[in-house]
């Protein structure tokens, strides 16, 4: 059984939690440590856990007390980097919520030191395991698109002051940054997933009525080697509550859009050819509970089989590099 070390017990710790209690019933892995600055929390959370798992304030002291093989990062965006080059030097895999960072100086210095360790160093992409989004890149692999001419996400989501004001670094370009690197990190990489290599980001942000250092509101625009343009379009201004959180890919032989507000609903399934998965299309939608979708428990079983060498992993810190590299060219045009 995988034995996992928690740090950061805030808002998407949840999804984690639920995830790894699954996986602890089918004797797969289990929380043996939890650790967040706030002494309360990190208890809160192992009493929520149980199985004896170990409560810490001190990032530090659980790294060389816990018997954890993986340590699994949801603490603010601008620490993970540096927790991860952590965690490599006490030979701990990795796992990292969204984005990798929010330096890409930094971001570099943690892949090499996982690599130096001869650690596995990853990021969480759950919503590549959306159903919808994984018979997406089924069509895209099999080559129904033909050429793709444009990938577009739109991302537009509300949240309230109050929600920056529960955390002080929440909308710091240090350890958060604005709607795109936070809101849509996810979109972000999707569109990057689809789209390739690049050579040119542009974007145009503003702040409008969050009190905060980044911005509420971005448009940026990307364009790959292919030729094809990408597009995503972020906000939090959304009113009155989450309205859409889709992808679109436009290709000389297909057209798809998937939609709702967390990419759980196909709205467009169009393709030149026929093919089986088009009837798996009429079935795919789902009804998350919230933007956070199912990923990450199917993202967790991945994870597992690349630790036991069963599977190749789909996102490694080189691969999460990527989307902070957008996100950064977007930032340096404020």
């Amino acid at each position: 059984m995988h034995k996992v070390a928690l740090v950061g017990c805030g808002r998407i710790s949840k999804n984690h939690i639920e995830s790894l209690l699954k996986l602890r019933e089918e004797g797969v892995a289990e929380i043996v440590s939890c650790c967040d600055v706030i002494p309360e929390r990190a208890q809160e959370a192992a009493e929520k856990i149980g199985g004896g798992c170990k409560p810490y304030s001190d990032y530090s002291q659980m790294l060389k007390e816990t018997e954890a093989d993986l340590v699994t990062l949801c603490t603010p965006s601008g620490l993970h980097p540096y927790q991860a080059i952590e965690a490599a030097r006490a030979g701990k895999n990795i796992l990292s919520e969204k984005p990798q960072g929010c330096c890409l100086d930094a971001c570099d210095r943690a892949i090499d030191a996982a690599e130096r360790a001869g650690v596995k160093y990853m990021v969480v992409k759950q919503n590549r395991f959306n159903p919808s989004i994984q018979l997406l890149r089924r069509a895209f692999e099999k080559g129904r698109f033909g050429r793709v001419y444009m990938i577009l996400a739109n991302v537009l989501w509300t949240r309230p002051q109050e929600y920056y004001e529960m955390a002080k670094w929440r909308g710091t370009y240090e350890l958060d940054g604005g709607c795109l690197a936070n809101q849509a990190s996810h979109y972000v990489d999707l569109v990057q997933w689809f789209g390739g290599d690049f050579t040119d980001v542009t974007a145009l942000q503003s702040t409008q009525k969050i009190k905060m250092e980044a911005e509420d509101t971005i448009s940026v625009v990307i364009k790959f080697k292919s030729g094809a343009i990408g597009s995503i379009n972020a906000t939090v201004l959304t009113y009155p509550k989450n309205l859409e959180g889709s992808l679109t890919i436009l290709g000389e032989k297909g057209t798809v859009r998937v939609g709702g507000f967390a990419l759980n609903k196909i709205e467009h399934w169009e393709f030149a050819d026929e093919d089986p998965m088009d009837e798996e299309a009429r079935r795919a939608d789902t009804a998350p509970p919230s933007v956070y979708g199912f990923g990450h428990l199917p993202y967790y079983r991945h994870v597992f089989d690349v630790l036991e060498g069963k599977a190749p992993p789909m996102c490694t810190g080189k691969e999460a590099r990527k989307t902070v590299e957008i996100i950064m060219k977007a930032y340096i045009l404020k």
